[in-house]
């Protein structure tokens, strides 16, 4: 357990009142089914249900309603891989002030119009780089060149503040908590959640959970100091950041008691049980803090436990990458390149012979080779069990089928699936 925080250097009453006519005050729920399911209270605190869907809305307001009248008649500039551009756009319209957005080529149609949406006629939106990273080094160029004020996502104190009243909300609805559970990207929610909750409940056990590839907070703390970490995985897009902020991680490094990762498939099979089971939509970074308590199962029983939905902007499209990652973790879906025999019957003889009665082949292509003759088959298994696997593989190699399997972990994977 770190020591209390008693000066932190962030104005938490100043910010409340700023944002108080601006922000909506969200819920904080008791989940019946995840309290069943790891036999504690699962409390959830809601910011997905946030007047533009996430917390972002609160750093973005408090900094730009800081900024002086000639600052503000510059006109200001963010980058933002979806929900800060539109917490930031809604601040554009509420404020008047013109405003231009970069976001990553690879952002959510869904986030992009919501960003639009919400900025009416304020703001612009520029496309640019495939992470975060890319478009905030083309925003900071733009910002210098047209003299114009920037409003960082997350490595700013004033944002921090921000992000800090979802801490101050929790802890006014809910008193002696032991566990909280709180998303990370750049660390500005974490850092002034975490912030606050040292200062104010030093009992409370904090928990920063980021994706497994990007695991950028986690690596700062081994190193020290904020490292580039290259090669993420841009899937968790409101979380894959490359190298967390300065600032963030100062607050982070004092305020977090540990770290924890958790797979991106998992992140999945989590979206879709909240939204199966309770009729909760989220999107991947909304869901990191509830998909970690597996991993704290034993620790949390009896415990008051607190996990931050930190955002609910998940393009329709995404659902079936979601599926598909979360039947690959869960080991129900599986790749082979299948070299049949060439002679009648053998693909009938693989599917009465080699599938059990419960597997469905949900992909079937065959592979080109460059003189055109056709190649091995692409084929995509799904299982009804995970334990069905030991059997398809027992019954590929009693058959003598010459097969490769592909995994997810493979550089092929990436080419074919």
């Amino acid at each position: 357990m770190q020591e209390t925080i008693t000066d932190s250097g962030l104005d938490f009453a100043g910010t409340r009142e700023r944002l108080r006519k601006v922000v909506k005050h969200t819920p904080l729920t008791l989940s019946r089914t995840l309290s069943q399911q790891y036999h504690c209270q699962v409390y959830l605190k809601r910011e997905d249900l946030q007047l533009v869907r996430s917390y972002k809305l609160r750093g973005a307001f408090n900094m730009m309603s800081r900024c002086t009248p000639e600052q503000l008649a510059k006109g200001v500039v963010c980058a933002s891989a979806g929900n800060h551009a539109q917490g930031f756009a809604y601040s554009c319209r509420k404020l008047q002030v013109k405003g231009v957005i970069f976001m990553p080529i690879i952002t959510p149609n869904q986030k992009v119009n919501q960003t639009r949406m919400f900025g009416e006629d304020w703001v612009e939106v520029i496309l640019v780089g495939d992470t975060y990273d890319d478009c905030a080094h083309a925003a900071l160029q733009y910002t210098a060149q047209n003299n114009m004020v920037f409003i960082p996502a997350f490595d700013d104190r004033k944002i921090i503040e921000g992000q800090a009243t979802v801490g101050m909300e929790i802890l006014d609805d809910l008193s002696d908590i032991d566990y909280l559970f709180l998303p990370v990207g750049g660390g500005g929610l974490s850092a002034g959640v975490g912030t606050y909750f040292k200062m104010y409940s030093p009992a409370t056990k904090i928990i920063g959970v980021e994706p497994a590839g990007a695991p950028s907070m986690l690596e700062a703390i081994k190193a020290g100091r904020p490292v580039v970490v290259e090669n993420i995985d841009r899937f968790v897009d409101g979380a894959a950041v490359k190298k967390v902020g300065e600032v963030t991680f100062q607050y982070c490094k004092d305020a977090l008691d540990q770290m924890h990762l958790v797979p991106e498939g998992k992140i999945c099979s989590t979206i879709l049980q909240l939204y199966n089971q309770d009729a909760i939509v989220v999107e991947p970074a909304g869901a990191l803090s509830i998909a970690a308590l597996d991993n704290y199962a034993d620790q949390i029983v009896g415990k008051t436990v607190v996990c931050v939905v930190s955002g609910s902007n998940n393009d329709i499209d995404r659902m079936q990458e979601i599926k598909e990652r979360s039947l690959q973790y869960e080991g129900l879906k599986h790749y082979f390149l299948v070299r049949f025999a060439q002679r009648p019957g053998a693909l009938k003889e693989f599917v009465s012979h080699v599938l059990g009665p419960n597997d469905d082949i949900t992909r079937f292509e065959y592979m080109q080779k460059h003189n055109k003759e056709t190649g091995p088959a692409l084929v995509g298994i799904e299982l009804k069990e995970k334990n069905d696997y030991a059997r398809l593989i027992q019954h590929l190699d009693l058959y003598k089928i010459n097969y490769t399997e592909i995994k997810p972990e493979d550089n092929l994977f990436g080419y074919l699936i």
